[in-house]
């Protein structure tokens, strides 16, 4: 950072920033300190707002609540003159036909839906067919020119069905891609993509639990469903037919018809694999229901003073389940943690904004997107239809699951190494007496599970935290109970609910970091970058013109 605008930030620090010191030493946290949370969360988390699904009158109701609060506090609307966005959606149910044949020279194998495979479509069709398309394993399906990998190189996959492995070569080599920290090439929705942008008519993915970071049973279930996407003009014809997962069980049959090793898969992760024709067929219908629909971000503008061109994004998805199977007799899925608690942090975020006497030099847009549990449905659609230019927009600070555990001394960067708002994160953390970590499992990917993952996707660097694990008052081993019995018995449940006896002093804690480093930006005439070795630093160099 450039010494001037060191000098901007530590002086501003000084007067105005919840969570710095004052001349005196003293911290003051006038501007942050969970009253507006509080406020907000008891609504938003409430039965009355019915679980805030899409579409539904939850959502109705959340969504013009955020747009009142934006108002009052005398932010513009963040969309011409709206605060919202429609976001276009089409929901889609893929369902067999019967079952996925597999063909070889001189024998046939069927698998069961859900037990051994599962297959969808983004085709906006009533019925697609996958005819006899011939079978390839194209190792990890990954082209990382970065990194020297193809596995592409040299193939021609119009009409074929590629068979690919989960996650990336690195999970099984540390000296290949960047170890056990999963890139975006390993997730799945990484290897969909791809396969269409090589013509693909089929792609289908090999389930294997740990590379994964989730068994059989998670695919099962979250493929048994309808799938929410965004709409596009062609219908998404341009996506491959097919699209789905196989288990290893069934991987390891393919193979055995195929007449080749299964050895194939410890190969696909070694330098200069080349793909192999397993000389199989595969076949299958799948048959649509289809609904058309809108939903809505929503967002709000807080212009900047001097450099109101250039945009400092604040993002939490306000969207959760809706009504659902009951459990114990309670069938409204709050998702007061998941992320009634960072939309309630967005908006505290924006009042204290609004309430500084020096406003930002940058713009700053509070923006709270829809669709996040269908698959950062809401985020796609904002990176990929920016109101802003992403080349003017300076960093996403996202917000998604804050927990009432109380002050921590630790906070986790999701995706710690990605980019520079790792320094920015660290010295505010030092200034509270706090460390930043990594998360405890980079393979798993977790990175890519939320919505500042959009952002990133269209170069714009991006920051994610999670609460730390080390209790100020109870040490470590209790802050990794907390977070399990959140996991194993409120994630994603009904009884994720708000108490007004939450402990909050550690979500305000959170909340002044989070605040500290967007006005340290807000203050800067520089741009933050991704780090050497991120794989989205090619695509900011280019939309910047490096």
């Amino acid at each position: 950072m450039k010494l001037k605008s060191m000098f901007v930030f530590l002086f501003s620090c000084n007067l105005i920033l919840a969570g710095c010191s004052d001349k005196s030493g003293k911290q003051d946290n006038s501007l942050i300190n969970g009253k507006e949370f509080s406020r907000h969360i008891a609504v938003l988390a409430s039965d009355s707002l019915e679980g805030r699904k899409p579409f539904s009158d939850g959502e109705e109701k959340t969504t013009h609540y955020l747009s009142r609060e934006f108002k009052k506090m005398g932010l513009l609307p963040g969309n011409g003159n709206s605060y919202f966005q429609k976001v276009p959606l089409v929901d889609i149910m893929s369902k067999p036909a019967g079952e996925l044949v597999f063909k070889g020279k001189n024998n046939t194998i069927s698998l069961n839906y859900l037990d051994d495979f599962v297959a969808a479509t983004r085709r906006v069709q009533d019925q697609v067919k996958v005819s006899n398309s011939g079978m390839v394993f194209a190792g990890y399906g990954i082209v990382a020119p970065e990194y020297g990998w193809n596995d592409y190189d040299g193939l021609n996959v119009k009409g074929k069905t590629v068979v690919v492995l989960v996650n990336d070569p690195g999970f099984s080599d540390s000296t290949l891609f960047k170890g056990k920290t999963m890139t975006y090439y390993g997730r799945w929705t990484y290897k969909f993509e791809e396969a269409a942008r090589q013509g693909a008519t089929g792609v289908i993915i090999i389930h294997d639990t740990k590379p994964a970071s989730y068994g059989w049973s998670i695919v099962r279930s979250g493929w048994s469903k309808s799938k929410l996407y965004l709409q596009a003009e062609d219908n998404n014809m341009s996506r491959a037919v097919m699209e789905g997962w196989i288990t290893m069980e069934s991987a390891k049959k393919l193979f055995q018809l195929a007449g080749v090793s299964d050895t194939l898969m410890r190969a696909a992760g070694k330098k200069g694999f080349k793909p192999v024709p397993l000389h199989v067929n595969a076949s299958i219908e799948l048959n649509n229901t289809i609904k058309k629909s809108e939903s809505n971000n929503v967002l709000a503008l807080l212009p900047g003073t001097e450099r109101k061109d250039e945009y400092i994004i604040y993002s939490a998805h306000w969207d959760h389940f809706g009504k659902g199977e009951p459990i114990n007799g309670d069938s409204i899925y709050n998702g007061a943690a998941d992320n009634a608690s960072g939309t309630a942090a967005l908006l505290e975020l924006a009042h204290a904004f609004t309430g500084l006497k020096t406003k930002p030099s940058r713009s700053i847009l509070f923006l709270s997107v829809t669709a996040e549990e269908q698959g950062l449905l809401g985020s796609d659609y904002y990176a990929t239809h920016p109101v802003y230019p992403v080349n003017k927009t300076v960093a996403d600070i996202n917000i998604d699951v804050l927990q009432p555990f109380g002050r921590m001394k630790d906070i986790i960067i999701v995706g710690k190494g990605q980019s520079e708002l790792d320094e920015y994160a660290d010295q505010v953390a030092a200034k509270q007496g706090r460390i930043t970590r990594g998360e405890p499992d980079p393979s798993g990917g977790w990175y890519f599970r939320s919505d500042h993952f959009n952002f990133a996707k269209v170069g714009i660097p991006s920051m994610y935290i999670e609460n730390g694990s080390v209790s100020v008052e109870h040490g470590e081993e209790w802050g990794e109970a907390q977070k399990k019995e959140y996991n194993d018995q409120r994630y994603h449940a009904p009884t994720d609910e708000y108490s007004s006896s939450w402990d909050l002093s550690g979500i305000v804690e959170d909340m002044q970091l989070l605040f500290d480093v967007g006005y340290r930006l807000s203050t800067e005439s520089t741009f933050p970058g991704w780090k050497k070795g991120s794989e989205f630093k090619a695509i900011r160099d280019k939309s910047m013109g490096k």
